[in-house]
């Protein structure tokens, strides 16, 4: 079980008000046949749903939680307090995806952030000065301002940085919204299907031409360790550390290991409010924008429906999908399935293993979950006061919006982390991303307290080769603040409840395998025309009328859409084929 602890302070504090973890279903009768069903209601099932159904396919989505949202979820965990309980930020959703289902008219709110990363030191300050810190945004003056206290070297090359990772996120861009390349198609099949598969080169090509002479620097950053890169550019440690977070978060992988570039450059794709690599709240959390897409596709004529657990999908004698059984023996026929599920959970739990081969559910096994991700939600009734940033008055500073980095001063701390859940324990001293998003919107907790997140790492799924208990849990999350406290002191007084997400339990409430955020690592091997395996990358299963739409598939994780919307034309085009 996950440990959530509210405290009585916590009961005294807290003012009650309504609790509204759910989306009820529409008042709509689940029918016994639909064009397309969707399993799961995630971002990316509503994506796929609201696509689906404005290209005339009646569609259902259902979702095993009495919550839609999957990753993406408000909750009130404790009275008063609501928490983005999984993802917490909000930056990649594909722009033409949030016009064209009209999100804002469908309710999404999103608060930006400026400045965007803080960074504080752990060191005796000099002359009765605080201890230093590093704050990032996007104010270059600042920005160099605030490298310069470590290293002018550094700020005079940072706006170079910035542009080259720009020009390199800037130009592969496009592909999120690309079908991988069919290459079999190209290499085999008649003259007029190969030249159809051709077609599916085109992005590659045109992201090939974009990028021109910067190639060999795009090569190097997707294969290279990001130390190697962060190293080239910069020499002052709790710059290098910050931009390395973005590098393994959410990776069971460190700044030294090669691939961990191209986390970093996945992070900076994003944009919010055109604003390109910033991150934002949604308002009453990461909920809100499940909910926007809901109901954009509840108004096309989706019907939605929550306590729905799929059992098993539906698969005929002649290996054509059916449709989906439920838990409960409730049978509902489709022509077309899509799973949001991850590819594991699809193919292994819910799909016959005889509509399978033998070798595709050997390769499905080998697909890597590991994730490194303990997230700890927080309610307190005081908002963190930082050493280095001392805001005694109560109020908040410009750091408090921030992702706040703790112990990332020095990559060295971030290496020691990983080396420790490596060998199957939970680091001593874990990397910290803080973020207070109640700073900015006041929907969230009750006015003084404040929801805190923690997303932690390093945490393996099994400690030692044991699960993880109860005593485990709290152990780690008494490590985490006693962390945290060193930064702030009084924070581990203010604490009024706090609930523990180990990788067991990420896996276990949000049906993310091995508890990996992004359906699958996000490794080299597991990219673009070989996510979630090679051959079967283009939303397609082995068995016709199966689907997969989440971000198990290209281009992977983060609160984006593209493997939904995605998904949604394969099926229609295939659909308009046959």
């Amino acid at each position: 079980m996950a440990a959530a602890v509210w405290t009585d302070r916590g009961r005294r504090a807290a003012t009650l008000v309504g609790t509204v973890t759910g989306s009820r279903s529409s008042h709509t009768y689940l029918k016994s046949h639909y064009d397309a069903l969707v399993i799961g209601g995630g971002h990316n099932g509503l994506v796929a749903a609201a696509y689906l159904q404005k290209g005339g396919l009646k569609t259902a989505v259902l979702e095993r939680r009495h919550v839609l949202g999957g990753a993406a979820v408000s909750e009130e965990i404790f009275p008063g307090f609501r928490f983005s309980r999984c993802s917490y930020l909000l930056s990649l959703l594909r722009p033409h995806i949030y016009t064209e289902l009209e999100l804002k008219k469908h309710g999404l709110k999103v608060y930006g952030r400026n400045p965007h990363a803080y960074t504080p030191m752990l060191e005796e300050g000099v002359g009765g000065a605080p201890p230093r810190s590093l704050t990032l945004g996007s104010d270059l003056s600042m920005n160099l301002k605030e490298i310069g206290k470590f290293s002018q070297k550094d700020a005079k090359a940072y706006p170079e940085f910035v542009a080259h990772l720009e020009k390199l996120s800037g130009a592969i861009t496009p592909l999120l919204d690309a079908v991988p390349a069919d290459i079999p198609g190209v290499t085999t099949g008649s003259l007029r299907q190969r030249l159809a598969a051709a077609k599916t080169l085109m992005p590659i090509v045109k992201c090939g031409l974009k990028l021109g002479k910067n190639i060999p620097d795009f090569y190097e950053i997707i294969t290279a360790p990001i130390m190697k890169i962060l190293t080239q550019w910069f020499e002052s440690e709790p710059l290098r550390a910050t931009l390395a977070t973005d590098g393994v978060i959410g990776a069971m992988t460190s700044p030294s290991n090669p691939g961990s570039g191209y986390v970093l450059l996945h992070h900076v794709m994003g944009e919010l409010e055109e604003e390109k690599g910033a991150w934002g709240y949604v308002e009453g959390g990461m909920g809100g924008v499940s909910q926007a897409i809901a109901n954009a596709a509840r108004s096309y004529g989706v019907d939605i429906f929550t306590e729905k657990d799929v059992g098993q999908i539906l698969v005929g004698s002649d290996g054509v999908t059916k449709g989906v059984a439920l838990k409960d023996g409730t049978e509902i026929h489709s022509k077309v399935v899509l799973s949001n599920a991850t590819p594991y959970v699809t193919f292994k739990n819910l799909t016959p293993q005889d509509a399978l081969s033998p070798e595709f559910i050997k390769a499905v096994d080998q697909i890597d979950y590991t994730s490194p991700v303990t997230k700890i939600n927080v309610a307190v009734d005081k908002l963190p006061n930082f050493l280095a940033s001392p805001t005694p008055d109560d109020k908040p500073g410009p750091h408090h919006q921030c992702s706040i980095h703790l112990n990332c001063e020095s990559v060295d701390v971030l290496e020691a982390a990983y080396k420790e859940a490596a060998n199957g324990r939970p680091s001593g001293r874990p990397m910290i991303e803080m973020t207070i998003p109640s700073v900015l919107d006041p929907t969230l907790a009750p006015p003084g307290s404040h929801v805190v997140s923690l997303f932690t790492q390093f945490t393996p799924y099994h400690i030692e080769g044991r699960e993880w208990t109860d005593q485990d849990k709290e152990a780690f999350a008494d490590t985490v603040f006693d962390w945290v406290e060193q930064y702030a002191p009084g924070f581990k007084k203010s604490v009024v409840g706090r609930d523990v997400l180990t990788p067991p339990d990420l896996e276990r409430i949000f049906g993310l395998t091995g508890g990996n955020i992004f359906h699958g690592s996000m490794s080299l091997d597991q990219l673009f025309i070989a996510r979630p395996l090679p051959s079967f990358s283009d939303y397609r299963s082995p068995v016709k009328g199966l689907y997969l739409c989440g971000s198990g598939c290209h281009p992977g994780g983060g609160v984006m859409g593209s493997p939904g919307w995605n998904a949604a034309l394969t099926v229609m085009a295939d659909l308009k084929r046959h």
